[in-house]
């Protein structure tokens, strides 16, 4: 169960980034390559359409001591509302884009071949933001808490990220018109 006690997966992150820079974190290809996979994996594709209808194409590659794999996933947007909100739905796909059921890509019973996500950015003081992703369909414990784990260490990627932009004095480049693709 998740904390809520809905039996979605729910990850909840303050970011050191204020709302334009997190907004940007979810529609700029080269900062989701940054945070995109969980802890040791890196994302060498992000291939970006930032509007309702459109896709996102990415890709993880794990680390040689897990196999060095690649595996993707196809978002499809639902619903854009800046700088708030972004609904999509998440798919295991192969390298050109095309949905592949979860067992195909070797993933466990479980995880359903969709997963619906809702990612809410609320500002806080300080120029920061609470980032709360919430994904659902998941029909088993281990499938969530495996999804959980996953999540939380993007998260954890994507605030070690945006910190050391923070930290540097600067933001990326478009952050002052982010999100408006």
């Amino acid at each position: 169960m998740s904390e809520d006690g809905s039996g979605d997966v729910v990850v909840t992150r303050e970011i050191d980034a204020p709302p334009a820079v997190a907004w940007q974190a979810w529609s700029d290809s080269d900062l989701i390559r940054q945070w995109w996979g969980p802890t040791g994996f890196t994302c060498p594709r992000a291939e970006v359409d930032f509007r309702v209808g459109g896709t996102t194409l990415v890709a993880m590659q794990a680390p040689r001591e897990h196999g060095a794999f690649r595996m993707h996933n196809r978002w499809t947007y639902r619903s854009i509302a800046e700088p708030t909100r972004i609904e999509f739905v998440s798919e295991f796909a192969d390298s050109l884009g095309r949905a592949v059921e979860p067992a195909e890509a070797g993933i466990p019973h479980g995880v359903p071949a969709q997963v619906p996500h809702v990612v809410e950015l609320e500002p806080l003081p300080g120029g920061r933001t609470r980032v709360t992703v919430r994904e659902t369909g998941y029909t088993d414990e281990a499938a969530r808490q495996q999804s959980r784990a996953g999540q939380e260490q993007c998260m954890d990627k994507m605030q070690a990220s945006l910190a050391a932009w923070r930290t540097s004095g600067r933001y990326p480049p478009s952050a002052s018109t982010a999100g408006t693709a």
